[in-house]
């Protein structure tokens, strides 16, 4: 009823507090000084003494003591005071002039009040540390003694009614085939021990982003029916030292208070980073909670019943020792789904959807080659958006078209002006990199060419049509790859004689692709199949902060060499092939410009009119 009367006391006390503080200050403070005002002093007083302006003086003694304070009236009516250490000689120096003054004593200031300020302010400091004591346990849920001592406690949330299962869980049947034999442990743990099995005290889920490690957890811990506690990496560490350390050990005691258990850590690497490495250097706060999950790992009894699960995307820079048997024994792999797990997610996601009748899942799920499970999640909800937007029933197909350029590409921004002559420049630059998609055996299928501004600088796209999964690529296909990202430059170069700042991001990929066949892949006649990458991570990620080269200048030298040399032999072939299909880069440029977007089947359509005989252009 009354939860706003503690912050209103709360804020009067702050407030008293600070008037009184203030008070104090300003009773401290010299006030002609602050107003420009020049002190008066002995000399001052002497000279107006020799040149005959002081009318009387009188002075106020304290008692007990030698001191006083001179009151001066001057014949003009002023009047000024001085503060004196020897009354005596002060007295005897005035008549000296001739002037007789007046003297009395004052009761001397108690050394009580003398303290006074300094005790009021000890008092102040005490209440406003208590009542800050008393807020912070409020705001953390009070109870008896508050929580603010209870900063070293996990954060982890504990998850009893957990409502996900196996099923929920969709294009990961040889993951969840390695997880049952925990959800049998964790139900039948006598059935393993009679058997003299070990069940993994830890496993580690690693994979991109978005694949479903998380869901993953959660549906083990729900299919098994036991106490689910997830945490992340990040809320073991904080900047006070030891926090870490004290979190880490209340979560593995409130875990074997409720065993059995799963204890699931997301993000791990932010606290289980290579120890000794980075900027930091040695022994800082994330090493001390990383040192003490070691601890508690290997404190497990066999077949304890608390089963540690663990997600994280940077497995390569996690510690060497949580990685070993008896703490993470197992490493399941989260790949990005196939095409047969994506069309079992999207019929997940579309469940409580309303697709129309020309919607196919299984063309959907070949054409989205290389999304997550979150991505396809993504692209449906973008696609009801889309069908919200314009007042639709149902998702078409249409819909799902353009949530797949948005989510891949970016909004088009249809309503950004463009010259003549940049939509005729972008035509062909794109059309140069469409007919390559079309012609090198190796690329996928062209689905949408586009000469509409996307994002902040991009002109135009071309999207091409995944139509397999591929888990490896040859060194021939990486080369046509090449061909592709230089084909916009060759159409400009060809068509204007002159070139543009258009392919900036084209001749980025063409170069790091063919550097990685130099130095990563060993596709190098020259070089051979030796390795010369090096590690590009920062040191801030775990990496060692003094790092050299693993080849000499020479060796370096030689690596620029064949890179270039790759990049204009493709450049060469590249060029050869758009000469060649000139027709055709006029007739698909024309058609885009017309229509500033085109499809597969417009695309297709034109090349193929183009290449004929008997059409004239």
């Amino acid at each position: 009823m009354n939860n706003s009367r503690g912050p209103r006391l709360f804020g009067a006390l702050i407030l008293i507090a600070f008037l009184i503080i203030l008070g104090i200050f300003v009773s401290k403070l010299d006030m002609n000084s602050l107003m420009g005002i020049k002190p008066y002093k002995r000399g001052m007083l002497e000279t107006q003494l020799d040149n005959n302006m002081v009318a009387s003086v009188s002075i106020e003694q304290k008692l007990n003591s030698r001191g006083g304070t001179l009151y001066i009236t001057l014949k003009d009516g002023s009047e000024k005071s001085l503060n004196v250490t020897d009354v005596a000689e002060t007295e005897s120096w005035i008549r000296s002039y001739g002037i007789d003054p007046d003297v009395s004593e004052v009761p001397g200031e108690d050394w009580f009040i003398s303290l006074l300020p300094t005790i009021i302010m000890a008092v102040v400091c005490v209440f406003f540390f208590v009542i800050m004591l008393n807020m912070m346990s409020g705001l953390s849920g009070g109870g008896n003694g508050g929580k603010l001592m209870e900063f070293g406690k996990s954060r982890a949330k504990m998850i009893k009614d957990n409502n996900k299962r196996l099923q929920d869980v969709a294009g990961l049947d040889e993951e969840k085939e390695d997880l049952n034999e925990i959800v049998d442990f964790l139900k039948t743990p006598e059935k393993f021990a009679k058997m003299g099995a070990r069940i993994p005290k830890g496993i580690l889920l690693e994979g991109p982003p978005g694949t479903g490690k998380t869901l993953l957890a959660k549906a083990i811990a729900g299919e098994a029916g036991v106490p689910f506690y997830s945490i992340s990496g990040s809320d073991f560490v904080e900047m006070f030292v030891g926090v870490g350390a004290s979190r880490v050990r209340d979560l593995f005691a409130e875990a074997n208070a409720n065993k059995p258990c799963i204890v699931f850590i997301d993000e791990i690497d932010a606290v289980a980073r290579r120890r000794g490495t980075g900027m930091g250097g040695g022994h800082d706060e994330r090493e001390q909670t990383l040192n003490q999950m070691l601890v508690e790992m290997d404190g497990f009894s066999e077949n304890s019943g608390i089963i540690v699960l663990a997600a994280t995307n940077r497995v390569d820079i996690l510690d060497p020792a949580i990685l070993r048997p008896g703490r993470f024994d197992r490493k399941i792999m989260v790949g990005r789904p196939d095409v047969k797990g994506r069309k079992e997610i999207l019929e997940v996601h579309s469940k409580n959807k309303n697709l129309g009748s020309d919607v196919n899942l299984e063309e959907i799920a070949r054409t989205t080659a290389g999304y997550t499970g979150a991505d396809l999640e993504n692209l449906l909800n973008e696609s009801a958006i889309i069908a919200t937007k314009r007042d639709g029933a149902y998702i078409n197909e249409d819909d799902i078209k353009k949530a797949i350029i948005k989510t891949g590409i970016g909004t088009e921004k249809k309503s950004k002006i463009v010259s003549d002559k940049e939509k005729r420049i972008t035509a062909y630059h794109e059309t140069g990199h469409a007919i390559l998609f079309h012609v090198l055996d190796d690329m996928d299928p062209v689905y949408t060419i586009s000469i509409i501004p996307t994002g902040v600088s991009a002109a135009g796209y071309t999207m091409p049509l995944p139509e397999t999964d591929e888990m490896f690529n040859t060194k021939g296909k990486m080369k046509h790859r090449i061909m592709v990202s230089l084909g916009g430059r060759i159409a400009e170069a060809l068509i204007f004689e002159d070139i543009t700042t258009g392919a900036s991001s084209d001749i980025q990929k063409a170069t790091e692709l063919a550097r990685s066949m130099v130095v990563r892949y060993g596709m190098s006649d020259k070089l051979g199949m030796i390795n010369y990458e090096t590690d590009g991570d920062e040191v801030f990620i775990g990496r060692d902060l003094a790092h050299t080269k693993p080849y000499s200048d020479k060796t370096a030298a030689l690596i620029d060499e064949e890179v270039k040399s790759i990049i204009d032999e493709c450049y060469k072939e590249a060029e050869k092939i758009l000469k060649d299909h000139e027709k055709v880069l006029h007739a698909v440029s024309k058609l885009l410009i017309e229509k500033e977007r085109i499809t597969r089947e417009e695309f297709e359509k034109a090349f193929d009119n183009a290449m004929d005989p008997a059409v004239t252009w």
